[in-house]
């Protein structure tokens, strides 16, 4: 955890996402296929948004506790283990008097930036010890919520989509040790994609509960660039590189820790002049006249010596 103090006004942020022949968020109940409202409208989960920025915050080298596997930079292939290990260093850091408590409410927002963040639930099974001579119980058991002061919805479109699917075919040589040089029968496959769309989230990050995990300034700041740069890195054949960008990150700082204006109303002015033009653009001045007070901070992606800068911290 930095050692700023920490954030003391209220932060509502907006993401405007670009999407051009790609899969942004599949759903695994409906064959992978980009999900969508009942309505018909595209969406990229809120837990797909935060994982990305997860992604984004390890790559400029912050220590992170929900590793993706193929983003796993330690030894650990569970939460329990890596959890397990670090409650392991508070225990011998209070022997030694290097710290006072080995809380895990205290202790794993200073070991953990998205914990300090996002939150986290940490419901681990410790060590089993007998109490009597018939029955067990866990002598190191832990449940503890966490709550983070940083919230973020999930993205939708601002117009329905219509997937494309296609159909492919999967030829492969699944077994060689009878005949190495006999093919496996083809088999089919499918690939989905939304053509076109914009989606928008948003989000905001509370002062009280900043407070408790220590979440600081300099904090949102590294958030800020994540929300900018979540698209570097990352990758795949239904996301080609490319094929989604980030348009703009809007940010409204307030002026006070409990806010101006309520999140509702700041993340109300910019969907109302989203939905008049459809395409991802705005008026900025009428953004300005509809919250007086609030300044909005209009940010495009980072590019060019930024983010240079930004990949080699």
């Amino acid at each position: 955890m930095t050692n700023h103090k920490t954030l003391g006004n209220k932060i509502d942020f907006a993401v405007i996402i670009s999407v051009r022949r790609a899969n942004p968020n599949g759903d695994p109940l409906n064959g992978n296929r980009p999900r969508q409202t009942y309505d018909g409208y595209g969406e990229i989960s809120d837990v797909c948004l935060k994982r990305k920025i997860r992604n984004r915050l390890q790559d400029m080298g912050e220590s992170i506790f929900v590793q993706s596997d193929d983003n796993r930079v330690d030894e650990f292939r569970s939460l329990n283990d890596r959890f397990k290990t670090a409650s392991d260093k508070w225990k011998k850091e209070v022997e030694e008097k290097k710290i006072e408590s080995d809380d895990t409410r205290i202790n794993a927002p200073k070991e953990w930036f998205d914990v300090r963040a996002f939150g986290q639930v940490f419901a681990f099974k410790g060590k089993k010890g007998k109490t009597s001579e018939n029955s067990e119980e866990n002598s190191d058991a832990v449940s503890v919520g966490i709550r983070g002061p940083v919230t973020i919805q999930s993205a939708f479109s601002l117009e329905p989509i219509t997937p494309d699917s296609l159909q492919i075919t999967k030829s492969v040589n699944l077994e060689t040790e009878k005949n190495p040089d006999k093919k496996a029968s083809d088999t089919m496959g499918m690939k989905h994609r939304v053509d076109k769309g914009i989606y928008v989230s948003y989000g905001a990050i509370n002062t009280q509960l900043a407070s408790k995990t220590g979440f600081s300034d300099t904090d949102a700041e590294k958030i800020k660039k994540g929300l900018q740069t979540l698209f570097v890195n990352d990758v795949s054949s239904a996301r080609p590189e490319g094929s989604m960008e980030v348009m703009k990150v809007i940010w409204w700082k307030h002026n006070s820790p409990s806010g101006r204006y309520s999140s509702a109303r700041v993340h109300g002015s910019l969907r109302e002049l989203l939905e008049q033009k459809k395409d991802g653009s705005y008026d900025s001045s009428k953004l300005k006249e509809k919250l007086p007070g609030l300044e909005p901070e209009e940010l495009d992606p980072l590019e060019g010596v930024e983010l240079q800068k930004l990949g080699s911290e």
